[in-house]
Formats: structure tokens, sequence, C-alpha cells
């Protein structure tokens, strides 16, 4: 009997260090595995800002994982137009893309809220409310009908207010123009009697220029001194009320992430949360200097929009944030989760951000003038 025992227990034994050792070199031939990824973006390929980052954000993976994933970027147009880079990725044509989510409005409207509210959060309100105050989680459910997951993927920072080929000294100076601007801020001027034309970035100067459109906004002086949009038009108008900043997003395949070593997916989440901050950070260095360029160095006209603009466009943006959040429960759901992380931060704002703003420069924004 102890014989009979001990023959099955080394038995036992060998099977278990069997199993161990299969498990060791499928844990090994998964960890030795490749992934060649294809990511998809709305933007001219290697544009300063925005197209640059998905550049960088595939070199990063690739270095962190030792070419275990390797990411090919095609820019707007490369494999599929800007504008259906979230419907490529859904379907699998590319594992990743890049882009903003208000170009999606038509198939899911509430996400418009995590590219840009007009009057709403800036970029490191938004930044603190995607990753702390539960707006990533509602950007992902929103996504889930759809077989996509989203990361935040940077962010442009305050805009500017757009080019227009006439001056606009009154809100009346608005009927009947032309402009491209997308997302909410376009609802809201179409209220306000222009008329909006939506276009991938690419298509901007060559309509401003032929006459197609009269005005467009794009993101701030960095990209738009890029495109040359200083000889499509004279008068550069500033706040970007429409967008206090766009949040730009990394759209991955459900599939496609869920087939990659959890070290893997690790490093795709790292890499995408660098990115996030460096584009923000590129923004910030950059712009200053390129709008210097753009007045001193091109002539062009910098101008305040006038206050009855400003104060009919922050009337109608109430109206077009409400009337969203009242198309649906998912759309109400994000509205409530975003206006009030907004209610919070705006009010320790108003005794940090903006009473250190207001301590710095006393006499408020007529230096920019």
């Amino acid at each position: 009997m102890k014989l009979r025992s001990l023959a099955v227990a080394v038995a036992m034994s060998g099977a278990v260090s069997g199993l161990m050792l299969v498990s060791s070199v499928d844990n090994t031939a998964q960890a030795q595995e490749t992934f060649e990824w294809k990511m998809v973006t709305s933007w001219p390929k290697n544009f300063p800002g925005v197209g640059q980052g998905p550049e960088r954000l595939a070199n990063l993976v690739e270095e962190m994982s030792d070419g275990r994933l390797t990411i090919e970027v095609f820019g707007a147009g490369q494999l599929v137009p800007g504008f259906e880079v979230f419907d490529a990725v859904s379907e699998g044509t590319a594992e990743l893309g890049h882009s903003a989510s208000y170009y999606w409005k038509g198939k899911a409207p509430a996400a418009q809220f995590f590219a840009a509210v007009p009057f709403g959060m800036n970029a490191q309100e938004m930044n603190a409310w995607l990753h702390y105050g539960g707006g990533l989680e509602l950007w992902n459910e929103l996504y889930d009908e759809f077989g996509v997951d989203v990361l935040v993927a940077g962010a442009s920072g305050v805009q500017m207010g757009g080019w227009y080929n006439k001056e606009i000294n009154s809100v009346d100076d608005l009927d009947g123009l032309k402009m491209r601007m997308p997302g909410l801020g376009g609802e809201v001027m179409d209220r306000m009697g222009v008329a909006i034309v939506n276009m991938p970035g690419g298509e901007i100067f060559t309509s401003l220029q032929s006459g197609a459109i009269d005005a467009t906004e794009w993101i701030g002086p960095y990209n738009d001194l890029a495109f040359g949009l200083h000889q499509a038009a004279d008068y550069y108008y500033y706040p970007g009320w429409h967008e206090p900043t766009v949040m730009f997003e990394a759209i991955i395949n459900e599939e496609a992430y869920a087939s990659l070593p959890a070290d893997l997916q690790a490093i795709l989440r790292v890499a995408v949360r660098d990115i996030n901050a460096d584009v923000l950070d590129e923004y910030t260095a950059r712009n200053n200097d390129a709008l210097e360029t753009l007045v001193n160095e091109h002539g062009v006209e910098l101008r305040r929009l006038p206050d009855d603009v400003l104060a009919q466009a922050k009337e109608h943006s109430a109206d077009v944030v409400a009337e969203l959040a009242e198309s649906s429960d998912m759309a109400q759901k994000i509205y409530d989760s975003y206006q009030a992380f907004q209610e919070k931060v705006v009010d320790y704002h108003a005794i940090s951000e903006q009473a250190y703003y207001n301590a710095r420069n006393p006499e408020g924004d007529t230096s920019a003038e």
C-alpha cells in the first residue's frame, strides 16, 4: 500500500509539473508574440501638435514594448477619410484611432460632451473630471455599443475665436456668414445666423481662400500658422468661447485590445496617458510664439470678439447644451456628471486659478490687444 501510494504521489507530482511547464511555455510564447497595429487619425500626417501626438505615441509604445507592439500611423485620407476614423476602429479596419469625439455626433450625440462644451470646462478641469470624476467611465459606457474603448489622448487648451474675412463689430455682422465650426459651438453659431459647414482640417485653407467659407476656427496659433490661415483671412478673433479646450481621444477596438497580453495593455494605457499631457504641453509652449509671428511678421489683425457676440453666444450655449442633455437618458447622465463637477471646480478655481490670474494681471486681458 505504501509503495502504491508513493507511485500515485509521484505520478500526480509529474502531472502537476507537466501542467506548470505547459503553462510556463504558453506564457513565454505569449510574451514573445508581436502585434502590428494600424492607427488612423483625423489630422494631416505629422501635423504639428495634434498630428504629431499619435506619432510620438507609436514610438513610445514600440520602445516600451521592445518592439512587441508596433503601430503604423495614418493621416487623414491615407487609409480612411478623417471623419471615418470611428467607423474604421469600430469595424476593425484599424485597431486604434486618434480624433475628437464631436465628429461622431451623428452616431452618439452625447459624445460632444467629451470634446468641448461652450463656456464649459478647460483642459485642466476636463482632465480632472475624466480621470477622477467618473467622466472616462461614462465615455466608455457611451461607446460600448460600438465595440470600442476610449482613453484621453491630448488637449488643445483654450482655442481662438476664429478667422474672419470681415470685421465683426456686433452680432449683426455674423448674419449670413458661412463658417467652419464643429460640435456644439457650431450649433450655437447656427442659432446666431451663421451657416455652418463641416470639413476636415486639411480642406480649411482652400475653402477659406476660395470664398467657399467666410470664416473658420481651427485650433490655435500654432496650428493656424502651420496651415497658413493668415494668407486667407485678415481678422483673428479671441476668446475661443466655443472650445475652452478640445479633448482628443484614443479609440481602441475592443477585440484587438483584448488580444494583447496584460503587459502590452498596460504599456498602451501608460503611453496614451503620457501623450495626453504632452500634447497640451506642446500647445502651451508653442501658441504664444506662433501668435507673435502672426501679428508681428504677418500683420494679422488680432481682435477681441464684441461683448454682444459673447453674451448672445453664452445665452444660446445654455439652450444648446440643455437640449442635448434632454435628448436621451445617457446624455442626461453624462451632463449631470459634467455639470456637477464643473460647479465644484469653478468654485475652487475662483479662489485659486482665477484669483491668481487676477492678481498677476490686474489689467485683465487688455494687454493682449
